[in-house]
C-alpha cells in the first residue's frame, strides 16, 4: 500500500516547483495527489479536495511561498489538514521554498526549509522519511554486558562491584590461578563496554572490603590482584551451587581417605585444582590443619587437627 501525500500550493508555484516535486514524490513511491493529476472538467471542487485528497492522505505536505501564504484557498486546506490531523493522524509537512512569513497555525510544526529549487535532494529525503514514517537514526544494539549480566546479591556488593568480583573469580576458575591482570577485565564478557574508570574504581572499592589484595605500579592502566581466601568464599557462597558440601568433601578426603596433597584430592573427587586450594585455605584459616605450598602450586598438608575429625562425626 503506497503512502499518499495530498499536496497543498498555490498554482503560481506549479511550473516553478510543484509539479516536479509530486512527479519525485511518485517516483520514490509516495501517491502524491496534484490538482492537475486528479481534478477533470465537472468535477467538485469540495468533494475532490476535500473528501477525496485530504480525507484519504497520510500526509498534507503544504508549500509555503510569497503566493501561497496569501491564498485564502490554501488557507482552508491547511484548516482541513489540521483537522484531518486531530482526526486521523495524518502528518502535515510544512515546505517553504521562499522568504516568506510562516503562517501562525504552522508556527510550532517544524518546517523543512528548500533554498534551492533546483538542488535539494537532502530535504526531499528528509520529506519522504516524515511521510513514510522511516526513521535515519542507526538501530539499537545489544546493551554492554555490565548492564544486562545476571547477578546474585554478594555482602551488599553494587551491581559492578558484585561483576567485577565475579568475572575474577570465574578467570581464577578457569585458569586455576587467582593472580588477575586487571586489563583482562576488559574483555570478560561480563563487563564488556564498562568504562575503565568503573573498573579500576571498582577494584579498591573491592581492596578496601578484603576481597581483593592489589598490586599497585607506576602509570596508567588496571593494576594486577589476587583474590583473597574471603573474597572467593563471598563469590563461591553465592555462585557456586553445593559449595560448602565441597568445602566438607575435601574435609572428608583429608581426614577419612588420608590424602595429603591439593592434586590427589582434586583428582579423586573430580572438582577444579583452583577450588580444591581455596577449600584447603579456608581449612587452614579455621585451623583446621597446615598447609605447605612449594613455588609450582602443589600444597601439602601436615598437621591435621583432632577438632576437624571431631567436626566430621
Amino acid at each position: 500500500m503506497y503512502p499518499k501525500a495530498f499536496i497543498s500550493h498555490a498554482s503560481e508555484d506549479k511550473a516553478r516547483f510543484v509539479v516536479r516535486f509530486a512527479e519525485r514524490l511518485r517516483a520514490s513511491g509516495v501517491d502524491a495527489w496534484l490538482d492537475r493529476w486528479e481534478m477533470f472538467p465537472g468535477d467538485s471542487l469540495v468533494d475532490k479536495i476535500f473528501e477525496e485528497g485530504l480525507r484519504n492522505a497520510n500526509a498534507v505536505v503544504v508549500v509555503l511561498s510569497t503566493h501561497s501564504v496569501s491564498k485564502p484557498w490554501v488557507r482552508e486546506e491547511l484548516n482541513a489538514a489540521f483537522v484531518a490531523k486531530i482526526n486521523s493522524g495524518s502528518r502535515l509537512i510544512p515546505v517553504l521554498i521562499d522568504n516568506c512569513e510562516v503562517p501562525a497555525a504552522l508556527a510550532s510544526t517544524l518546517w523543512e526549509r528548500i533554498d534551492d529549487l533546483n538542488s535539494y535532494d537532502a530535504s526531499f529525503d528528509r520529506i519522504v522519511a516524515s511521510i513514510t514514517g522511516v526513521r535515519e537514526k542507526p538501530p539499537l544494539g545489544a546493551l554492554p554486558g555490565y548492564v544486562t549480566s545476571p547477578i546474585k546479591e554478594i555482602n551488599g556488593l553494587a551491581r559492578i562491584d558484585n561483576l567485577v568480583l565475579k568475572a575474577s573469580c570465574e578467570h581464577a576458575l578457569e585458569n586455576g590461578d587467582d593472580l588477575i591482570d586487571g586489563p583482562d577485565l576488559i574483555t570478560s564478557s561480563l563487563l564488556i563496554g564498562t568504562p575503565e574508570q568503573e573498573l579500576s574504581d571498582s577494584i579498591e572499592v573491592l581492596e578496601h572490603a578484603g576481597l581483593l589484595n592489589v598490586s599497585r605500579h607506576l602509570g596508567s592502566g588496571l593494576p594486577h590482584f589476587r583474590i583473597t581466601t574471603y573474597g572467593f568464599q563471598q563469590y563461591a557462597k553465592t555462585y557456586i551451587t553445593g559449595y560448602s558440601e565441597k568445602i566438607q568433601d575435601v574435609a572428608v578426603a583429608v581426614v577419612n581417605l588420608g590424602l595429603q596433597d591439593n592434586e590427589s584430592i582434586a583428582l579423586k573427587l573430580d572438582l577444579q585444582q583452583y577450588l580444591v586450594d581455596h577449600a584447603l585455605k579456608v581449612l587452614e584459616s579455621q585451623q583446621y590443619l597446615q598447609l605447605s605450598q612449594s613455588l609450582g602450586g602443589h600444597i601439602h598438608i601436615f598437621n591435621v587437627s583432632a577438632t576437624l575429625r571431631r567436626a566430621l562425626l
